[in-house]
C-alpha cells in the first residue's frame, strides 16, 4: 500500500513539473533571433558600383599586406641570413621558426621606421588634413619606398628587368615603373642575404673541421662530429657576442 502511494506521489509531482513548464513557455516573451542576409542585388547608380570596387581593391590590399610587407622592406633579408645562421650553427630548431620570424618583423620595423616617418609626415598627414587628394597622397607615399628600394638595388638587376620588360632606356630613376624595381630589389636582397651567409658559414665550418681532425686523429671514427663540436660552435657564437655582431652587420648593411 504504501509502495502504491510513493508512486502515484511521484507521477503526480512529474506531471505538476510538466504543466509548470509548459506554463512558463507559453506565457514567455519570444526571444528575437538575430538573422543576416547576403546577397547580390542590381545597382540602380553608379556609385555603387564605385564604392562595391573600393572596397573590393581594399580586401585585396589587406590580404595582401604581409606579401608587400616581405616584397618591398628589408624583411627579406634578415630571416634569410637569420635561417642560414641557424643552419650553420647546427641548432636544427633553436631558435624557432616563431623566433625568427618575430625578430626578422621587429627589426624590419627597426629599420623602415625612417621611411614610414616620411610617409605619415609627407603623405598620410596632409592627406588626412585634407591638403592632397588620394592620388597625391599615394605619389608621395610612394617615393620614399621607391628611394629605399632603389637604394638596395644592384643596377645590374635592375637592368635585367628593364630589358626583360621590353622598355625603353629610363632617363632616369623616376621613369623606372615601381613594378619593375620591386622584383630587382628582391634579387638584391637574396643575392646580398646569401653573401652574408657565407660569411656566417666560414668560422662554423673551421670548427666543424676542427673536430673532425682531433677525432679522427683520436681513433674516434664512430663518434659524430657533429655532436662534438655543436657545443663547442655555441660557445664560440657566445664569446664573440654573435648576436651583436650578426644584427648590427645585417641594420648597418642597410646603409
Amino acid at each position: 500500500m504504501t509502495h502504491c502511494n510513493s508512486k502515484h506521489f511521484w507521477i503526480t509531482a512529474l506531471m505538476l513539473v510538466a504543466v509548470i513548464i509548459c506554463s512558463t513557455v507559453a506565457y514567455a516573451a519570444p526571444v528575437p533571433l538575430p538573422s543576416l542576409n547576403i546577397g547580390v542585388g542590381t545597382a540602380s547608380k553608379p556609385t555603387e558600383v564605385a564604392t562595391t570596387i573600393q572596397i573590393f581593391l581594399l580586401l585585396t590590399v589587406l590580404s595582401l599586406a604581409p606579401s608587400l610587407l616581405i616584397m618591398t622592406t628589408s624583411f627579406t633579408r634578415i630571416v634569410v641570413v637569420l635561417s642560414f645562421l641557424r643552419t650553420a650553427m647546427g641548432t636544427q630548431s633553436a631558435p624557432s621558426n616563431q623566433i625568427i620570424l618575430a625578430l626578422s618583423l621587429f627589426l624590419t620595423f627597426f629599420i623602415m621606421t625612417p621611411v614610414w616617418q616620411q610617409i605619415n609626415v609627407e603623405a598620410y598627414q596632409p592627406y588626412k588634413s585634407g591638403s592632397l587628394s588620394q592620388e597625391q597622397a599615394f605619389e608621395k607615399a610612394v617615393k620614399p619606398v621607391r628611394k629605399f628600394m632603389l637604394a638596395q638595388t644592384r643596377e645590374k638587376d635592375l637592368a635585367l628587368f628593364i630589358s626583360l620588360s621590353k622598355q625603353g632606356r629610363p632617363k632616369n630613376a623616376d621613369e623606372i615603373p615601381t613594378l619593375t624595381i620591386v622584383p630587382a630589389f628582391m634579387i638584391s636582397e637574396l643575392r646580398t642575404a646569401f653573401q652574408i651567409g657565407f660569411l656566417i658559414y666560414i668560422p662554423f665550418i673551421v670548427v666543424d673541421m676542427v673536430v673532425a681532425s682531433v677525432l679522427m686523429s683520436m681513433g674516434m671514427m664512430m663518434l659524430p662530429p657533429v655532436m662534438i663540436s655543436l657545443p663547442f660552435k655555441i660557445l664560440l657564437f657566445v664569446l664573440v657576442d654573435g648576436w651583436g655582431l650578426v644584427i648590427g652587420s645585417l641594420v648597418k648593411s642597410f646603409g
